[in-house]
């Protein structure tokens, strides 16, 4: 079942949003009342979340509050990779959460947290470890990044490869399975961790995984998943049979699904990251997709 919507993903992240054309977020925010209160409209008790923010920021949160984007969503959402790429270290995680807390009443979710194997697999058997100390019975919900590794063919999404150096390629090793499905050495705790911590796994359109990921999420007693359907991928020829077959197989999870990504002919710039040339084609999209798969 559907369990929440989420609007966007990292906006405050140029991977995810072009703050260069929407340096204030006032398209993004009025974005996002226009499209939870279309999806209010469908399903008036469907909890609304949104996007969640990355880095951890406060000031971030203030300025929608006062733009009064909060006063039309449920949630708000963090995510954190302080072992990867954050500039602050993992046991900080409840201060962080304070942070947010100390400017919105809106209850937080953790809808990304996770931990690369890209100097070795114990590092992330330890962060998995210590975020389940540090975390559980904290919030709502934690979900983890993620259950598959990215395939060395396909490019991370993120516009800040060359600025990245050899951080980018721990995009590639966040999954508590390797690219061929084979388990590294922290998918034997996860199950330790279900049901208190789900599971975020974005699905490619198309994706080849996602038959054996729905076995996995079931073998490690996963109740909570994230994933997204792409406005974008909704303009590919058979894209309504994916998306049917994708909601389809994950009926037995209570899902987080996230709406995210610009078609590039309905950007400002013809990018995935852009602002959209008209806000209410996003909340046509976001009505249309609450409507078929939000029973």
């Amino acid at each position: 079942m559907i369990e929440a919507v989420m609007l966007w993903n990292e906006p405050n992240n140029k991977s995810h949003w072009d703050f260069e054309i929407d340096p204030e977020w006032t398209t993004f925010g009025s974005m996002v009342k226009l499209a939870s209160d279309a999806i209010r409209s469908e399903r008036p008790g469907l909890p609304r979340v949104l996007g969640g923010i990355s880095p951890i920021d406060p000031a971030f949160i203030a300025n929608l509050g006062r733009q009064g984007v909060l006063d039309h969503v449920d949630v708000v959402a963090v995510h954190g990779f302080p072992l990867d790429w954050n500039h602050w270290q993992i046991h900080e995680w409840p201060s962080k959460l304070d942070e947010i807390r100390a400017v919105t009443d809106r209850p937080i979710w953790i809808t990304e947290i996770g931990v690369s194997t890209f100097g070795a697999e114990e590092v992330q058997e330890f962060g998995l470890k210590r975020s389940a100390e540090l975390l559980r019975g904290k919030v709502d919900r934690v979900h983890w990044y993620s259950l598959y590794d990215l395939p060395r063919a396909w490019p991370a999404t993120t516009r800040h490869r060359e600025a990245e150096g050899s951080s980018y390629y721990r995009h590639f090793y966040m999954g508590l399975l390797r690219e061929d499905g084979t388990p590294k050495r922290a998918l034997r705790l996860f199950p330790e961790c279900t049901p208190d911590f789900g599971l975020c796994q974005w699905f490619h359109f198309e994706d080849h995984r996602l038959d054996d990921a729905v076995e996995w999420l079931k073998k490690l007693g996963v109740r909570h998943l994230r994933t997204g359907l792409s406005w974008a991928d909704s303009f590919r020829p058979g894209a309504e049979a994916w998306f049917d077959r994708q909601m389809k197989v994950l009926e037995p999870f209570d899902v987080t699904l996230t709406y995210c990504f610009t078609p590039e002919h309905a950007g400002v710039r013809p990018h995935h990251t852009s602002p959209p040339q008209r806000i209410e084609e996003f909340a046509e999209f976001c009505a249309r997709m609450t409507r078929r798969y939000v029973g």
